[in-house]
């Protein structure tokens, strides 16, 4: 019998009523979004990561980050230590795959930070080291440098920063316990990049531009670390002028299909990716069932998206077609209070 019930964690901003990490169900037989309940509880946990053995969860906390332990069954966290060295909070973090380093962005210092970890425990053991970013942009958020995202590679050579300030994307090798600076892409003055996925391939990337709300594809070079622009597409429609800024971006698994968030225009958009070139055209705008959607992803089946929507306090359940990667509502929401991010249990 195949599983239907799948756990999964809201990070979210503790400035109203929330408490921390929030824990979720999703039941896929029922279609409905079911039992949220507070996890973890600490300040401003907006953005959280698990570990690919999915025992582990860690959550950026200020000053650092925070690890604990996953009862996949409850959705309960079991504190076990953080790591709390610098001045605020970082706004991204994630293990590598093999759980042996966690790395966090500082969006408010500009800096990238590798943090050494125990695989075997999750336990932070310690900050290794610092990158600092320099410059700026011409957009008036861009006056000084903002890391927004530090990810590694799927195959766990590299370390990739993307910075919204300096309108870079950053390759570090991090194996030694160092960041060595390899790679830079500049992306357009005042784009404003935020988040990146890779396809499934490794060879490709997808950014998110928070600040021109455009999507660059990029072809990755996994010998050297470096990046190239292969196309660039809006992520909104042309006469809309209004606020809009760029959020999360997802690819799908099988590589076909890439996902946008625009806060603003207030919705996901969906790109059909073409197999030869990678090049993406427009398939719709989905509504986001909110305010200001955050984050959004896939569920593990991916035959259903979760959007957190931040300004209306609320996660939003689409049904996913595979075929044609459509969006449509559930009809399943839950109050969550200022919600940024979330995470499925596999």
């Amino acid at each position: 019998m195949s599983k239907t019930i799948f756990r999964g964690y809201f990070g979210t901003y503790t400035k109203g009523e929330s408490k921390g990490v929030y824990s979720f169900a999703l039941d896929t037989e029922k279609e409905e979004l079911t039992s949220l309940e507070v996890a973890a509880e600490l300040q401003s946990p907006t953005y959280v990561s698990i570990s690919e053995n999915q025992k582990y969860l860690y959550a950026v906390a200020p000053g650092g980050l925070a690890s604990y332990e996953i009862d996949a069954e409850s959705g309960g966290l079991t504190p076990i230590n953080k790591v709390d060295p610098r001045e605020g909070t970082p706004c991204h973090v994630e293990p590598n795959p093999a759980n042996e380093f966690a790395a966090a962005a500082n969006y408010h210092d500009g800096t990238a930070v590798l943090y050494k970890v125990n695989p075997q425990t999750g336990e932070l053991i310690e900050q290794l080291d610092v990158a600092q970013q320099e410059g700026g942009g011409p957009h008036e958020r861009q006056d000084a440098p903002h890391m927004h995202y530090s990810g590694f590679t799927k195959d766990g050579k590299y370390l990739i920063g993307v910075d919204l300030g300096t309108d870079e994307v950053v390759t570090y090798e991090y194996s030694d316990g160092s960041l060595k600076d390899v790679q830079r892409f500049a992306a357009s003055p005042g784009a404003g990049p935020r988040h990146l996925d890779f396809h499934p391939n490794s060879k490709i990337a997808y950014v998110m531009t928070e600040l021109s709300n455009e999507v660059l594809v990029l072809s990755f070079d996994q010998t050297d670390g470096s990046f190239e622009l292969i196309q660039t597409v809006k992520a909104i429609p042309e006469d809309f002028k209004e606020n809009s800024q760029g959020s999360a971006i997802h690819v799908s698994s099988d590589g076909r299909f890439v996902y946008a968030g625009n806060r603003g225009h207030d919705s996901i958009a969906v790109f059909e990716i073409d197999p030869e070139t990678y090049q993406i055209s427009l398939v719709e705008y989905a509504e986001c069932g909110g305010n200001w959607p955050r984050d959004f992803v896939l569920d593990p089946t991916e035959k259903f998206v979760v959007t957190t929507n931040e300004e209306s306090s609320n996660a939003v359940l689409y049904k996913r077609d595979a075929e044609t990667g459509k969006l449509s509502a559930a009809g399943s929401t839950l109050h969550v209070p200022t919600p940024v991010c979330v995470k499925f249990l596999k």
